[in-house]
C-alpha cells in the first residue's frame, strides 16, 4: 500500500510539474545538522547542538539551543560564541548547562557553565594544559567529571605543565612504541592516557581521580577507542559517591587478542577501584560500554558485546548486583539483533534501547530483569538516535533524533503508546521545500544460501516511468553496519542520483541489522558471498524496475565499500566503471599497515603467514590479471584505518593492465573526505567519472 501511494504521488508529480529541484551539494553540505541532544533529569528543558555549515570554516556556527519538550516554546539559541560548542549536559533541574569550548585565549578545550536563570556570559570552570571534554554534573550539580588525557606518573596539572614543557624543549622529535597500539583511526598513539578528573564548582578545585591507582599503572590501560581520543564512558551513582566507568588493561596486546572493555566501580570516599565484571576467561571475555546506575544504586547496567573468534558479535544490556558482585540480568533484542544504545525510564523499572532493524532504527522496550525486550514503534521510514528518556515516574519524556533520507535530523518526542513522533525542532524544514526528494523504495530476495537479501532504492530527482536510467550501485563500508533510510552528508543518496541515475543501497550478507549469524555469515568470505549479493540485487532491481536500464551500470563504495569495489574489479566485468574511495586492494599490506590487526586475522581464518585461502582466494590485488573496468580511486594521504599505500598499490595495477583510471589523492584528508571545498570537489568528480563512462544521464 505505501508504495502504491508513492507511486501515485510519483506520476502526479510528473503530470502536473513540480517546482521541486534536484538537490546540489550546496544543499546538502549547508543542510543545518543537528548534534547531541541532553535532557534535563526532570524532563523539563533539552538543549541540543546545532551546526550551520559554511563552505568558509571562520563561517560555520555551531550554537547550543534551548529546546521544550513539552512542544509548547519556540527554541531559541543560548550561546552567540564564534568558536564552537560541544558536548553539552544538563543539571538535574535544567538551570545549569556544562559545555566543551575553545574560547580566545584557551590553549586547549576547556569546560564553561552557562547559569540558564541569570543568562549572561558563561564562565570557564578548567584551565588544564592536557583540556578538558565530556562534562557530567553529579547528582547535586556542585561537580563536575570531566576527562582529559594526561602524561603518566602526574598527579596534578601543575605536573602535566611541567612535562608538556620538557617536552617542548626537546631537540629531537620521534615517536617511540615497545607495543600495541601505534595508531587509532586517524591519529598516532602518544604516551598520554585517559583519566577522570573531578571539577568543584563551588571552589573552583580540580582532582585527578585515577593519578595514584594501580589500573593506570598497567601497560595496557586504555579508554573506549574512538577518532582521536580514548573515552572512559563514566557515570555518576544517584547519590553522588560512586562512579561507574569502563576501561582495557590488554589496549597493548591489540596484536594477538581482542581488546576489551571492562566494567569498574570507583568509590569518591577513598579512591578504591574494583572491578564488576568476573575476571575474562580465555574466549570468554566480554567487552563493555554504556554503564549506568540504576535508579536505586544497587545495580549497574552497560552494553556487553562478547569477544569470541567471530569478529562480529551482537551487544546486550546485562545488569549487575553490586551487592552480589555478579550479573543479575541479562537482556537482548529479539531474533539476535543487537542493542545499539539505551535509556532508564524514570520508574526506575524500565529501560527503553534503539536496535538497528533492517535500514531502520527503532524504539524497544523492557522492564529490567526482562531477558528479551519488545519493539515499543517501528518505524516504516526513517531511524531514531540519540535516545534521551527524563521526566517523572508518572509521566516520561522520551526524545530522540529522527531522520530519514529525505529529512534531514531533527529532534522528536516519541509516543511509542500512540505510535507516534512529535517535532520539536524545524531547523531543516525551509531548505527542503524546494528540493524534488524521491523516499527509498525496499525490496527483499532470497540468496543462494536461502537469506533474505534486504535493498533501498532512489529514483532519480523529476522522474520519468517513461524513460530509462543508468543504475548505481552502491556498497556500504563497515563491513558491519547497513545502508539506512537516513540522511548522509558525505554520501547523500539524492546528490550521488541528482544528474539523473537510479541509485540501489544493498545491505549484503556482513550487515547489522538482520540478526547475528546474519553479520557473521561473512566469516571467512569477506568478499565473495556479499560481491554475490549485491550484484544479485542489481539484477533484481533490473528485472522489478522497467525504468532501469541494465546496460548502464557503474559500483562505488568507501571504506570496506571501496574493498568490495576493488574486488568487482577482479570478479566481475558487468559494470562499466567502479568507484573506489579508501579501499584496499591487498590484504596483506593493509593487515600489516592499518591501525587494527587481530580482527582482521581472525575474519580470513587465520595469520597471513599461514596464507589460508581467504588471504590467496580473496585478495583482490591477486585478481589483477581480470582488471579492465575504468576506475575513479582516491584516498586521503592522513587515513590510517586503511592507508595510502593500498591506493597506490590499486594505481599501480591498473596503470600496469592499461586500465583507464583516475587518481585522487586529498592531502590533508583522512578516512573521511570532511572539508566542505574537497567534498565539493570530490562529488563533482563522482558525477563527471559517471557521465564519462554511462554515456549521459537519464
Amino acid at each position: 500500500m505505501r508504495v502504491s501511494w508513492m507511486l501515485f504521488v510519483l506520476a502526479l508529480g510528473t503530470q502536473v510539474g513540480w517546482a521541486a529541484r534536484p538537490i546540489t551539494h550546496e544543499d546538502v553540505w549547508l543542510m543545518p545538522r543537528l548534534g547531541p541532544t541532553v535532557l534535563s533529569a526532570d524532563g523539563e528543558h533539552a538543549v541540543s547542538l546545532l551546526v550551520e555549515p559554511a563552505y568558509d570554516p571562520k563561517e560555520e556556527r555551531v550554537d547550543l539551543w534551548w529546546i521544550d519538550p513539552a512542544g509548547k516554546h519556540h527554541s531559541r539559541r543560548l550561546t552567540q560564541h564564534p568558536g564552537a560548542e560541544a558536548q553539552p549536559d544538563l543539571n538535574a533541574d535544567g538551570s545549569l548547562l556544562a559545555f566543551v569550548a575553545q574560547r580566545e585565549d584557551d590553549t586547549a578545550p576547556q569546560i564553561y557553565v552557562l547559569d540558564l536563570r541569570e543568562g549572561g556570559e558563561a564562565r570557564r570552570v578548567t584551565n588544564l594544559a592536557t583540556g578538558a571534554r565530556r562534562p557530567k554534573f553529579s547528582p547535586d550539580g556542585t561537580q563536575l567529571l570531566i576527562e582529559s588525557d594526561v602524561y603518566p606518573g602526574t598527579r596534578n596539572d601543575a605536573d602535566n605543565r611541567r612535562v608538556a614543557g620538557e617536552i617542548g624543549q626537546r631537540k629531537h622529535s620521534v615517536r617511540v612504541y615497545e607495543a600495541f597500539p601505534v595508531r587509532d583511526w586517524n591519529h598516532w598513539s602518544d604516551e598520554r592516557q585517559t583519566h577522570l578528573l573531578l571539577v568543584d564548582l563551588v571552589d573552583g578545585s580540580v582532582r585527578d581521580l585515577l593519578a595514584d591507582s594501580a589500573l593506570v599503572a598497567q601497560s595496557g590501560f586504555a579508554g573506549r577507542s574512538e577518532v582521536g581520543t580514548q573515552g572512559l564512558d563514566a557515570s555518576w551513582s544517584p547519590d553522588g559517591r560512586q562512579i561507574a566507568f569502563v576501561a582495557s588493561t590488554n589496549a597493548d596486546r591489540g596484536a594477538l587478542e581482542h581488546i576489551r572493555l571492562d566494567l569498574y566501580l570507583l568509590n569518591l570516599a577513598d579512591l578504591a577501584i574494583t572491578r564488576i565484571n568476573p575476571a575474562p576467561l580465555d574466549r570468554a571475555a566480554e567487552s563493555f560500554e554504556k554503564p549506568r546506575f540504576s535508579a536505586d544504586g544497587q545495580s549497574v547496567l552497560a552494553l556487553v558485546t562478547p569477544r569470541t573468534d567471530r569478529v562480529y558479535s551482537a551487544s546486550y544490556l546485562d545488569l549487575y548486583d553490586l551487592q552480589q558482585r555478579q550479573r543479575s540480568a541479562r537482556l537482548s533484542a529479539p531474533r539476535q539483533l543487537s542493542i545499539d544504545s539505551y535509556a532508564l525510564d524514570p520508574d526506575g523499572r524500565t529501560v527503553w534501547f534503539l536496535v538497528d532493524q533492517a535500514a531502520h532504527v527503532n524504539l524497544y522496550r523492557a522492564r529490567l530483569g526482562d531477558s528479551v525486550g519488545k519493539r515499543a514503534y517501528g518505524l516504516q521510514r526513517g531511524i531514531y538516535s540519540d535516545l534521551n528518556v527524563a521526566g517523572s515516574r508518572s509521566q516520561a519524556r522520551i526524545l530522540a533524533s529522527y531522520q530519514s533520507a529525505i529529512e534531514p535530523a531533527e529532534l522528536v518526542r516519541i509516543d511509542p503508546n500512540g505510535k507516534t513522533h512529535y517535532p520539536l525542532t524545524q531547523f531543516t524544514k525551509a531548505r527542503l521545500a524546494e528540493l524534488d526528494l524521491p523516499p527509498a523504495e525496499e525490496f527483499w530476495f532470497d540468496n543462494e544460501n536461502g537469506d533474505a537479501i534486504h535493498s533501498l532504492l532512489i529514483r532519480p530527482p523529476r522522474f520519468d516511468p517513461g524513460q530509462r536510467y543508468p543504475l548505481l550501485v552502491a556498497m556500504h563500508g563497515g563491513p558491519h553496519s547497513m545502508w539506512k533510510d537516513h540522511f548522509f552528508t558525505r554520501w547523500n543518496y539524492h546528490l550521488l542520483g541528482s544528474p539523473g541515475y537510479v541509485l540501489l543501497l544493498t545491505n549484503y550478507r556482513g550487515s547489522t541489522g538482520y540478526g547475528e549469524a546474519f553479520a557473521q555469515s561473512i566469516h571467512g568470505d569477506p568478499f565473495a558471498g556479499p560481491a554475490s549479493d549485491i550484484n544479485r540485487a542489481a539484477d533484481e532491481a533490473i528485472k522489478r524496475f522497467e525504468f532501469i536500464d541494465g546496460e548502464r551500470q557503474c559500483a562505488l563504495g568507501a571504506s570496506y565499500g571501496g574493498h568490495l569495489a576493488n574486488w568487482m574489479q577482479g570478479t566481475t566485468d558487468r559494470y562499466r566503471c567502479l568507484i573506489s574511495h579508501a579501499g584496499l586492494v591487498n590484504l596483506h599490506s593493509q593487515w600489516g599497515t592499518s591501525d587494527i590487526v587481530y580482527p582482521r586475522e581472525l575474519g580470513a581464518g587465520g595469520p597471513v603467514w599461514e596464507q589460508g585461502k581467504v588471504w590467496t582466494e580473496q585478495n583482490p590485488a591477486r585478481k589483477a590479471a581480470n582488471f579492465r573496468t575504468p576506475t575513479l580511486l582516491s584516498v586521503g594521504e592522513l587515513d590510517y584505518r586503511v592507508p595510502l599505500n593500498n591506493t597506490l598499490e590499486y594505481w599501480a595495477l591498473l596503470q600496469r593492465r592499461q586500465v583507464p583510471s583516475r587518481l585522487l589523492v586529498y592531502p590533508t584528508e583522512d578516512h573521511w573526505i570532511k572539508n566542505a571545498e574537497n567534498s565539493r570537489h570530490y562529488y563533482g568528480e563522482v558525477h563527471g567519472w559517471l557521465r564519462r563512462w554511462l554515456g549521459g544521464e537519464g
